[in-house]
């Protein structure tokens, strides 16, 4: 039995690293035939076997839950390259904040921004034409028809494309939260989640958190969706989760939070970090950096398109 408590075993002085079991050390050098597999929480120990796994767990567990923790956090404040919508299809600038800015194409699901779809729009009655996606050219469906609508969002749902069903899924959940089916609701917001989507995390967090019913409070389950919603991008989970860590009485991870929402556009978190500045919470530098970042990334979202349908209300 191995009696290093490292979870990998050092090499030689060349630089190599030789991986070996953390249970009995055994390494793949000593034995071509064994294939190491990975810790999957922690990712640091490696084992020659199912057995050797369970051996060693009461020993590995502590450093275990330790280390994924850390892994989880290092995942969780990365800043990422922008909100869960991602740009406009047609003009390929990132989609407003603002979910009045923007229009779901039921169709396709695209989100169009509001500049391309009065653009188009006018295009089409100045050639006389009927009204149609300015993605996929499908005649539009809209919200009141509400069969046409379902029969959209269920081809989407059975579709060979993950990212494709997790929106569809998504916004079934909302069609049927708002026709009052909470059951429904959360079973199609838990499986746009399991596919990854960010919104479907968020909608799943404020349910478990505030508690509804049908749906028994859980804040540790909200918190944690509030988390994965962070993570794919959702301005508004991150801002709230900034909050919450605020709350619990942590406000340099708050503030981290609030400073990566600044920089996805987030109006609120900008106006807190204004806040945390002249209480001393954050530096003038740190309030500097995010306040030229969340200007750069509200003016990457304007064109004279989107500009003129915000002026006149169209």
């Amino acid at each position: 039995m191995n009696t290093n408590n490292s979870e990998e075993m050092g090499g030689n002085d060349d630089g190599n690293t030789t991986k070996c079991c953390a249970s009995c050390g055994i390494t793949n050098l000593q034995n071509n035939q064994v294939k190491l597999k990975t810790c999957t929480g922690c990712k640091s120990a490696q084992y020659c076997s199912v057995q050797c796994q369970k051996d060693h767990r009461p020993r590995h567990k502590q450093f275990c839950k330790r280390r994924a923790a850390e892994l989880y956090d290092e995942k969780l404040f990365q800043q990422p390259d922008g909100t869960y919508e991602g740009d406009c299809p047609i003009c390929c600038l990132p989609i407003p904040i603002d979910p009045e800015d923007s229009t779901r194409m039921f169709c396709c699901l695209k989100l169009i921004c509001n500049g391309c779809q009065y653009a188009y729009q006018k295009s089409e009655a100045e050639q006389g034409k009927s009204s149609s996606c300015p993605f996929c050219r499908q005649p539009r469906s809209f919200p009141q028809e509400d069969d046409v609508v379902e029969a959209d969002l269920l081809k989407r749902i059975e579709a060979n494309d993950d990212v494709a069903r997790a929106v569809a899924m998504r916004q079934m959940g909302l069609k049927r939260y708002h026709e009052g089916n909470l059951n429904d609701a959360l079973r199609y917001w838990e499986m746009g989640a399991k596919l990854g989507d960010a919104r479907a995390h968020y909608q799943l967090s404020w349910m478990y958190q505030d508690g509804h019913p049908g749906v028994e409070q859980n804040v540790k389950k909200g918190v944690h969706h509030m988390k994965e919603a962070a993570i794919g991008g959702h301005p508004e989970a991150r801002h709230n989760l900034g909050a919450y860590e605020y709350q619990e009485g942590k406000l340099e991870r708050a503030v981290k939070h609030w400073i990566i929402a600044a920089n996805l556009g987030c109006v609120e978190s900008m106006e807190v970090l204004e806040m945390c500045f002249a209480q001393g919470d954050i530096s003038e530098e740190g309030f500097n950096t995010a306040l030229r970042a969340h200007r750069a990334v509200v003016d990457a979202t304007r064109s004279p398109q989107r500009l003129l349908v915000k002026e006149n209300g169209y």
